[in-house]
């Protein structure tokens, strides 16, 4: 089953005090593409977080964030009162001594001085924290692929339905190509008849028309765009990890279909070359999305 490159994946873990939360989103890309925003404690794990990332998801464009909530009362930052007692006794004495006048808000003056509101956090990320953490990781890495999945179904039903509809156009070609072969040889005679309004040498006008029918001759250009049918299904039953291949397989198909239509020379079947490139198209763009 191919999965796309579209997914979300998010989970939350409480440790102590703190709600944890990892949230994960991707889109297509051609290769991994990963950027991370990682709360401080926890940025001594980036590199095994990218590694744990990238052997899951293997290609596309990664946003990866991990953040950390607090009850607000934890969360608030703490006021230095020692710092503000030490500015308020210094402020005083240079009052005093300079005769400068004191401030009037003294509130607003000591909260302003340097460090009174700069919060010390100095934390240790255990390994019990940091299990707990990877466990949550994990979970939203879990969610996003089964994202994928689901979203690689709905993409395997389109191809699915795309290619029986070229399948089932190719197939249609086939009443118009003897008719095309006996409309040559009409119109051919007709304008040789009028043109030159004499005798001809009929056989090397076989021999000429075999020629010229050979080049028109289609029946390689279907059996190799019928291959293809094929390996794109083929392809899409191997499993995960096969956009690219698909993406050459649509580009070959695409060459025999054009091919078909230079050769045709006949208005009906041109118009079914037609359909079949717009078949293909939608093919092109949605296998853009197949990790």
């Amino acid at each position: 089953m191919i999965q796309s490159m579209t997914g979300y994946g998010k989970a939350t873990v409480v440790f102590g005090d703190k709600k944890i939360n990892v949230e994960i989103k991707s889109l297509n890309s051609k290769a991994m593409d990963l950027s991370t925003r990682i709360a401080p404690l926890y940025r001594e794990k980036e590199m095994e977080i990218r590694n744990l990332i990238t052997q899951v998801l293997e290609r596309g464009k990664v946003d990866f964030s991990l953040w950390v909530e607090k009850e607000a009362a934890e969360a608030a930052t703490p006021i230095n009162v020692a710092l503000v007692e030490n500015y308020y006794q210094q402020i005083k004495s240079i009052s005093e001594t300079c005769h400068i006048p004191l401030p009037e808000d003294w509130f607003a003056t000591l909260l302003r001085m340097p460090d009174v509101l700069t919060k010390v956090d100095i934390q240790e990320l255990s390994e019990e924290e940091w299990s707990a953490v990877r466990k949550a990781i994990e979970e939203a890495l879990q969610h996003l692929t089964d994202f994928r999945k689901q979203e690689g179904l709905a993409l395997e039903k389109k191809f699915t339905e795309k290619i029986d509809n070229i399948e089932h156009l190719l197939k249609s070609i086939e009443p118009f190509e003897k008719e095309r072969v006996a409309k040559i040889r009409e119109r051919i005679t007709e304008a040789l008849e009028k043109t030159l309004n004499t005798d001809y040498d009929k056989n090397r006008l076989e021999q000429e028309l075999i020629y010229y029918i050979e080049k028109l001759d289609i029946n390689e250009e279907k059996q190799r765009l019928s291959n293809h049918l094929n390996y794109f299904r083929e392809t899409m039953a191997n499993g995960h990890g096969q956009g690219k291949k698909l993406g050459f397989i649509a580009q070959e198909m695409g060459r025999e279909i054009n091919t078909t239509g230079s050769k045709s020379n006949h208005a009906q079947m041109q118009n079914i070359v037609v359909q079949m490139k717009d078949e293909l198209e939608q093919i092109k763009e949605q296998v853009l999305n197949v990790m």
